[in-house]
């Protein structure tokens, strides 16, 4: 019985919650879609739409509320992006839509290699 009490994830608080549907959704984001993920996505909106949000009330904070808005409106439109077969244009950061793309950044190192030759050499 003890291993079925700490087999899920307990948060203790509607922003902690979030959170978790934040790595949750960040994860699955360009997964193939299936009818078990949109069955699971689904789940997760009518949790932020009702637990979560109940949470949020309780706790009496505007910036959550807000974060629980913008959060929700991110995951609702997930679905017809997907429908469509393009990928979701972007990552949840907190709990906003991050669509920066890091700029590539190509590591090299350029050594003067004292041989014969006068060549330069890249060492990674």
């Amino acid at each position: 019985m003890a291993d079925e009490q700490h087999r899920y994830v307990q948060p203790t608080s509607a922003r902690d919650a979030m959170e978790i549907i934040q790595k949750l959704f960040n994860k699955y984001r360009n997964a193939p879609l299936t009818s078990e993920l949109m069955q699971y996505h689904q789940n997760l909106v009518v949790r932020l739409g009702s637990d979560i949000k109940q949470a949020a009330l309780r706790e009496n904070d505007k910036h959550l509320m807000d974060d629980l808005q913008s959060m929700t409106a991110i995951m609702q439109s997930w679905a017809p992006v997907r429908m469509s077969g393009h990928n979701f244009p972007g990552k949840m950061k907190h709990f906003k839509l991050d669509t920066d793309k890091p700029a590539h950044h190509i590591k090299r190192r350029v050594h003067k290699i004292h041989n014969v030759s006068n060549h330069r050499s890249s060492r990674h």
